[in-house]
């Protein structure tokens, strides 16, 4: 605390004004620094409620995510079992045809060799058919008549 010097009518009056400025200046100077710090406040206070704002955001876009994906395995599951029993079906089908043409082919098979076994039966009797021509003439050759 300041103190001030006596004169014959109280303080000295200089001194006396010289602290009320310097009091008054000081005040002003405070109170520009809580206006200033109270500014500051609400525009943290603002920022602070953006944020808060935004995190909701952020949690909520998260937990659309999170759905959307399980969504997504999900319909990709249930693709996969699909695409598995259809090829399942069309493997069973596959195979199916081909044991029918497999069968087939053996039947066929069978068939030629039943038919090449019963050509070849034909051609050698006709063959001995024939050498018993050649025969014939060549005995009518050596016998002439």
């Amino acid at each position: 605390m300041e103190k001030f010097s006596y004169e014959a009518n109280g303080y000295n009056r200089q001194e006396v004004n010289q602290f009320v400025s310097d009091v008054i200046v000081q005040t002003e100077k405070i109170i520009k620094k809580c206006k200033a710090q109270g500014e500051m406040v609400e525009k943290l206070k603002a920022e602070l409620e953006h944020y808060k704002t935004m995190e909701s955001t952020l949690k909520t876009a998260i937990l659309k995510a999170e759905e959307t994906g399980d969504n997504i395995k999900r319909m990709a599951r249930d693709e996969r079992d699909m695409i598995v029993q259809d090829a399942k079906n069309n493997a069973s089908r596959i195979v199916n045809e081909a044991l029918l043409k497999a069968e087939k082919i053996e039947n066929n098979a069978e068939t030629l060799e039943k038919n090449m076994k019963i050509f070849k039966r034909k051609l050698k009797v006709i063959m001995e058919q024939q050498m018993a021509v050649v025969d014939e003439i060549e005995l009518l050759e050596l016998n002439p008549k």
